[in-house]
């Protein structure tokens, strides 16, 4: 923990560099067409409720709940240093119960700096500083729907029908910054995250709250050059560390940038397996070739005593620009890790570009059989998405299918929801929002997860467009 001198100077420095930034940005052309600002991105306006959404197909009875979805949008768009990734998060949710779609809301996540810049009243609870900013996940553990951003805010905590209730620092437990991406051990009910600070360049955490909600594990871990880890993943022995060549740049913070991390060819790349109960010192840190990662689909123990990990990767990141995300995806990877010789071995599964892996999530941790992931389009867009296909993996067969939604139809990421608690790996649904660009609306639709090909099971129509997202969830009523 730094020192109150240290903490004095930080903030003395930091307000210095903020007025430097300020600045520059405003100095950028602010009639740009940014291209996460406009088109499909384009911010929606208003909040809004819908009954009684219309549906092509019939939604299978077994789904009693909630799925939603989180993103960025702009209270007030700005286009002179604006990033993606740093819009006001925004919350996009279906209820279906009964086999009907009962209603459609969006709603603000009411941060301290939304309502600094004239929109809703913020929620109460405790805040780390002054960036509050939540939009990148959404997530249900222990009862509670938990909006999530990685570096900086605590969780956002919020009610079924998704308004902001409070901030919450899981009851006084969490001393660090969290994650966008925790991942649940479905034999424990922990959770698992590694935790980076944009303020803080030399540290990050692994974080583990308890099946109780409570923080149990806040274990500092040594790095260089503030690396962004957006993903970490688990087995049943280690977490895992991905320590790559995306990091923090004060060159671009000055310049004005609102998401100020490159691509950095000067930083070693490496994956780390932390021992779950171990610390920094038992990190087994394994090099790698330099190139990025986002989302991991799963990974698990071998018996050999190595390491399987799927994942999404990234030729580089951040190196085209400052509005990204760009790079060239290198489709979809398998890495075996050998912990023995401090190695890792990289295999292409699928060279198709694709993103956001989704597995089923009971498996999370062990050995597993299926996947599914969303195209991306095989030419770099500057709006990153486009009209592609999600995919299904059979990891034992190496089978590849897919569902191709049509012309001017952009889909995001789709959820696996399992037809049951104890239904076979792989037996249930997927679903997420796709967009019709062509006539500014959206369905969110559900695909068999067992037949891609297959027409949809049903399409709940909402009669506008959702501007693309991050992560959702299905989120079940409790049963």
């Amino acid at each position: 923990m730094a020192s109150n001198v240290e903490t004095v100077i930080r903030a003395v420095v930091t307000k210095g560099i903020e007025k430097v930034a300020n600045f520059n940005r405003a100095r950028m052309d602010e009639t740009r067409a940014h291209p996460f600002l406009t088109g499909i991105h384009a911010p929606m306006t208003e909040e809004r409720t819908l009954t009684d959404l219309a549906v092509t197909g019939t939604i299978p009875p077994e789904l009693s709940g909630r799925y939603v979805r989180i993103g960025p949008n702009p209270f007030k768009p700005d286009p002179r240093g604006h990033h993606w990734f740093i819009g006001d998060g925004m919350v996009h949710g279906v209820r279906i119960e009964g086999g009907k779609a009962l209603w459609y809301r969006n709603r603000y996540i009411r941060s301290q700096m939304l309502e600094a810049k004239g929109g809703p009243a913020a929620a109460p609870g405790p805040r780390r500083g002054r960036r509050d900013l939540v939009n990148t996940n959404v997530i249900q553990h222990r009862g509670q729907t938990l909006a999530i951003v990685e570096a900086g805010s605590f969780p956002a905590r919020l009610n079924d029908e998704l308004e902001t209730v409070a901030y919450t620092d899981f009851g006084g437990t969490l001393q660090t910054s969290f994650s966008a991406h925790p991942h649940e051990d479905p034999l424990t009910g922990e959770l698992h995250a590694i935790c980076y600070d944009g303020m803080t360049q030399d540290t990050v955490w692994h974080v583990v709250v308890s099946p109780e909600g409570k923080v149990v594990r806040q274990e500092p871990i040594p790095v260089e050059h503030g690396p962004s880890i957006h993903e970490c993943s688990i087995t049943q022995k280690y977490v895992l560390v991905f320590d790559l060549p995306v990091t923090f740049s004060m060159k671009a913070l000055i310049a004005g940038e609102q998401f100020p991390y490159h691509w950095n060819p000067d930083h070693q790349a490496r994956v780390g397996l932390l021992p779950r109960a171990g610390t920094a010192e038992d990190v087994i840190w394994c090099d790698v070739d330099p190139c990025y990662v986002f989302h991991v689909a799963n990974s698990y123990d071998t018996a050999d005593g190595k390491v399987i990990v799927d994942l999404s990767a990234y030729q580089t990141m951040f190196a085209g620009g400052p509005d990204g995300p760009n790079g060239k995806s290198l489709g979809m990877e398998r890495w075996e890790i050998d912990p023995a010789a401090r190695r890792v071995t990289r295999t292409t599964v699928d060279a198709a570009p694709q993103e956001f892996h989704r597995p089923d999530e009971r498996f999370f941790g062990q050995p597993y059989r299926y996947a599914w992931s969303l195209g991306l389009p095989e030419h770099a867009e500057q709006a990153f998405l486009g009209t592609t296909p999600i995919y299904r993996y059979d990891l034992h067969t190496g089978e590849r299918q897919a569902h191709d939604f049509g012309p001017n139809r952009v889909p995001g990421e789709f959820v696996f929801v399992p037809r049951s608690a104890d239904a076979p790996e792989g037996d249930g649904w997927v679903m997420g929002y796709v967009i019709d660009a062509a006539n500014e609306t959206t369905d969110l639709v559900i695909l068999d997860a067992s037949d891609m090909a297959a027409p949809p099971v049903a399409s709940i129509h909402i009669p506008h467009r959702i501007p693309p997202g991050f992560h959702g969830n299905w989120l079940p009523d409790a049963g």
